[in-house]
């Protein structure tokens, strides 16, 4: 009797402790606010960038077969909106559209105006979201994941980008923002 009882004692505390492990592992590893926080420092330090090259410098490649400052930037900016659209639900707004392309966007004012603009789409996607909401999963390509890791793999592929850009930068003879962590 006393072995039964403890059978069914240890197998009550292991069915509890997986569904605690269950519902801690559908919880996101992070939260609104920080990934808001994060999303808001990349976008002044990707403006900085901006700020940083000058006029002449948008069209520049420091090899020929490479995107030039522009268009990487504009890259940047295609991919913050896919990635926003994917996790947040939001349309996206040029969806269809090669940014790269759209020779419009090349002056550093349009430029500037449209990183900015794709950094709010993605920053007010994520204010719109729930905790929770970081935890529901989407189908990105053939892989299904969660919307927070939408949002990690978003924030590499920009802070990637944004990397790249340095070398830009430096082949002009200026300077690079610092880094800007936190």
């Amino acid at each position: 009797m006393i072995t039964r009882l403890r059978f069914r004692f240890a197998f009550a505390a292991l069915a509890m402790l997986m569904a605690i492990a269950s519902v801690q592992a559908a919880k996101p590893l992070t939260t609104i606010a920080q990934l808001t926080a994060d999303w808001q420092r990349a976008k002044e330090f990707t403006k900085e960038y901006l700020d940083t090259m000058p006029e002449d410098g948008m069209g520049f490649k420091p090899t020929p077969e490479i995107r030039s400052f522009a268009e990487q930037m504009l890259h940047l900016t295609a991919a913050n909106y896919n990635f926003g659209a994917l996790a947040s639900g939001k349309t996206n707004p040029f969806q269809g559209k090669k940014l790269e392309e759209m020779s419009e966007l090349k002056t550093k004012a349009a430029l500037t105006k449209a990183v900015m603009d794709s950094y709010d789409f993605v920053i007010d996607g994520i204010k719109g979201m729930t905790d929770a909401q970081l935890a529901e999963t989407v189908k990105m390509g053939q892989r299904e994941m969660t919307k927070e890791l939408v949002l990690a793999k978003a924030f590499e592929h920009q802070t990637h980008h944004r990397g790249q850009a340095t070398i830009y930068i430096r082949a002009k003879g200026i300077k690079p923002p610092n880094e800007k962590l936190f």
